[in-house]
């Protein structure tokens, strides 16, 4: 944990998700709220891509967040606020079609937006920020 005024932060880290490739964190916690690092559709195992386009993309990349989360006591039923970055917005319904899958009512906040280019020329990439329980 490290200390920044009076806030503490918390790294969340996990090998059951894709390992940080640069000089990021794949979540930190500060006061019980989660906030994840972006994930693409990477098989943790391998580093790679899995196959299958957009949705299949979106299904690993949501399985991601959960390791992320779970290694944080939190799963994706406490996220309040993910942001899906595509890199073509035709992709939306099937991408909302898995997201659809793994959250319920009341939903989370969403933003979904259209980018250039993803890193290792993904096509999806998801974050979320979740509250942890307290007690």
């Amino acid at each position: 944990m490290a200390r920044a005024g009076n806030v503490t932060r918390r790294e969340i880290e996990t090998d059951d998700a894709p390992r940080a490739i640069g000089p990021y964190s794949q979540g930190i916690e500060v006061d019980g709220w989660i906030f994840t690092a972006g994930q693409l559709g990477l098989d943790p195992a391998t580093g790679e891509l899995v196959e299958g386009g957009a949705a299949a993309e979106a299904e690993q990349a949501l399985h991601n967040l959960q390791a992320v989360l779970r290694a944080a006591g939190a799963s994706l039923a406490q996220v309040v606020k993910t942001t899906v970055f595509l890199t073509d917005l035709g992709d939306y319904a099937a991408v909302n079609e898995v997201y659809a899958k793994h959250f319920s009512a009341p939903y989370p906040a969403r933003s979904a937006v259209q980018v250039a280019r993803l890193p290792k020329n993904a096509r999806v990439e998801i974050e979320v920020i979740a509250r942890r329980a307290s007690g």
